[in-house]
């Protein structure tokens, strides 16, 4: 590429780069938000996060299309391709990622109206641990510094854990008192979707590692 060229390109890269925060930044909040809802039972902002799901596809959509646009206009090499490809697997994430929030959003909306079992378990911790994960994994990406993801696949134990832990409770529960049946099955639900979400930040991790340092990993 010419130098004109070379510095259209990285200009496009970088606001690219600086989308895809911002579209990591929406999926996360969708997450976070989405236990805020349940625990405090707040249909209002569970139909927020519900109306999000749009804006963070039209996001997914846009960012693709610049992206595919990017690589076949300027065709780029080594470590910049590293960065193009590192682009359109974590928007493939991070969509899933908001997924989960909107599904959990419409649990809450489900359990709005009944008193929770047991203050909810252990889900608001659970989700602070997967949140920290994703903001991790997204700083790691933003300063090209995989420092923050390099014990990420301890924390993803922890989260495996949790889960089973949630899950072993809500039975116990739901052997004491069938009419917990209903809310526990959503809480086993929730714990699940935070779960995949811990997964998703360590494939995300797994990108980035190989975008910063060209060498590929596996994280589970």
């Amino acid at each position: 590429m010419g130098e004109f060229m070379t510095v259209r390109f990285h200009k496009e890269l970088e606001q690219l780069q600086l989308d895809v925060l911002k579209m990591g930044n929406l999926a996360r909040t969708m997450l976070f938000e989405s236990i805020d809802a349940l625990v405090n039972q707040d249909t209002d902002l569970a139909e927020k996060i519900i109306a999000n799901k749009d804006k963070l596809r039209q996001m997914d959509a846009t960012i693709e299309e610049r992206t595919l646009h990017l690589m076949n206009l300027f065709q780029p090499m080594a470590t910049d391709m590293r960065i193009v490809a590192c682009i359109l697997k974590l928007i493939t994430y991070l969509a899933r990622v908001g997924q989960y929030g909107k599904d959990n959003a419409s649990i809450a909306m489900e359990l709005s109206k009944e008193p929770h079992v047991k203050k909810l378990v252990s889900l608001p911790y659970m989700r602070d641990l997967v949140c920290g994960m994703i903001d991790d994994a997204l700083k790691a990406f933003e300063t090209q510094n995989i420092s923050p993801i390099t014990k990420i696949s301890e924390r993803d134990d922890t989260i495996d854990e949790l889960y089973y832990s949630i899950f072993r409770e809500c039975l116990t529960y739901m052997m004491e008192d069938q009419k917990t049946i209903t809310r526990c099955v959503n809480y086993i639900m929730v714990a699940r979707h935070l779960e995949r979400c811990g997964d998703h930040a360590c494939k995300m991790a797994e990108k980035i590692h190989y975008m910063v340092t060209g060498e590929h990993v596996e994280i589970k």
